[in-house]
């Protein structure tokens, strides 16, 4: 886990790269955070070239490491562009798969999922990738287990998100991985962006616009966030929206690209991780606080969204680490 500063995260700028993930990544991982009183990584951007045209060439990027500083990263996000059939640079993909062997773990935005496939890192692998890309990827690369129209696939030490907007969800699950949910609440406030979008909801969700009334899950988010602890059921926020649960199925597939089910269960375990973070030890308290009802369930819950134990993640993010969750 990271400490401190010590984890490099390097990001590779390609020729005709995206400057938007580029610049999600800057502000996830490399933007100074004084109010916590330490940097959560040490963040470099480098290039095979000392002259790199972003994009339709918006801009020329110069000024930055070489690529030699690829080899020096704990985390590699590799380069993506919308260009997907034409080959990455040999150097680049050295580069990647050198990070590979050292153990360096290794994320891929939107198209990048193309890079780690040209590296062939992703065969047997799970991946995703745009939802425009998809039959081309497939097509290409028959070997990976492309999971289409999911916002990104944690697959251990191969990460991929599938657009531009998920980069944002990718590298905030990444900081909820490295330092908890406290920390990653933090940064995702900063960014006024939302705290927790799970890597398996949709990447295309219909907005419609209202025809006569404001149909938006906004206000009844945030009714329920408050009661989390209170034995709320799908049935009963349909009935605090007025609707049918039905159609508030419906309306949570198309605003949020999930169910109401997965929606609550997932604000349960966050606010269940924070409140280990901050020092509560009775596992059957948490599960009260959190709506998760039994210190059982808890332990399923938060090893499913975290991969840890409470015991290890309350070890791992905890204000008394090293300390033990009481069973």
């Amino acid at each position: 886990m990271p400490q401190g500063s010590s984890h490099r995260v390097v990001l590779i700028v390609d020729e005709n790269s995206n400057p938007f993930e580029m610049s999600c990544a800057i502000e996830v991982f490399g933007l100074r955070r004084p109010e916590l009183g330490r940097q959560l990584y040490d963040f470099t951007l480098c290039a095979a070239e000392p002259h790199t045209r972003m994009r339709d060439g918006f801009f020329t990027l110069t000024g930055v490491a070489g690529l030699e500083a690829a080899d020096g990263a704990d985390t590699l996000i590799v380069p993506n562009r919308p260009d997907t059939d034409t080959p990455r640079s040999p150097r680049v993909l050295d580069a990647v798969r050198r990070a590979h062997a050292r153990g360096a773990r290794l994320v891929g935005f939107c198209s990048g999922a193309f890079t780690l496939a040209e590296a062939g890192l992703l065969d047997g692998r799970r991946a995703a990738c745009h939802w425009m890309w998809t039959d081309s990827f497939r097509s290409r690369f028959p070997q990976v287990r492309l999971e289409p129209d999911v916002l990104f696939v944690d697959d251990g030490d191969i990460l991929t998100a599938s657009g531009s907007a998920s980069a944002l969800d990718l590298g905030l699950h990444l900081v909820r991985r490295d330092h908890g949910a406290e920390i990653a609440n933090h940064v995702s406030r900063r960014l006024v962006f939302a705290a927790h979008r799970d890597g398996g909801q949709r990447q295309f969700v219909e907005r419609p616009v209202p025809e006569v009334r404001d149909e938006s899950l906004g206000p009844l988010l945030a009714w329920a966030q408050g009661r989390l602890g209170e034995p709320l059921t799908v049935a009963d926020l349909a009935a605090r929206a007025a609707v049918s649960p039905a159609t508030l199925h419906r309306r949570f597939q198309a605003q949020l690209g999930t169910t109401p089910l997965a929606w609550l269960t997932g604000e349960r375990v966050a606010l269940a991780c924070r409140l280990i973070e901050r020092g509560e030890e009775r596992l059957d308290v948490v599960a009260a606080r959190s709506g998760l009802g039994t210190a059982a369930n808890l332990r399923a819950r938060v090893r499913r969204e975290t991969g840890l134990s409470p015991s290890a993640y309350r070890r791992r993010f905890g204000t008394g680490a090293g300390e033990a969750v009481t069973a």
